[in-house]
């Protein structure tokens, strides 16, 4: 019971992180929705895999999640890294009219 429900709180994170990918505004609001997302999504979806699997292969999913921890945040912070030395400037914040 407890793999299944943490299979599809995984698909819940991807699915919310595709479509935050689809519908904010620029890069690096994508690049977070994404990153977020992404890394509580599959590291929930590997550990439901873990609980269903044997113990060498339980061993090597739980190594993944802990590389997919350490990687995802760090290649995030490098694409917006990136971005901003290319001159790739976050939008301004909008205002909403008085009307």
């Amino acid at each position: 019971m407890i793999s299944i429900i943490t299979l599809f709180g995984g698909l819940f994170f991807l699915f919310v992180g595709a479509l935050g990918l689809l519908r904010l505004p620029d890069v690096y609001n994508r690049l977070h929705a994404t990153t977020k997302c992404d890394t509580l999504g599959a590291g929930l979806v590997l550990f439901s895999l873990a609980l269903q699997s044997n113990l060498t292969v339980s061993i090597r999913l739980t190594l993944l999640i802990i590389f997919i921890l350490i990687t995802n945040p760090t290649a995030a912070h490098l694409i917006a890294r990136a971005a901003f030395k290319s001159g790739i400037v976050p939008i301004e914040k909008r205002r909403v009219s008085d009307e």
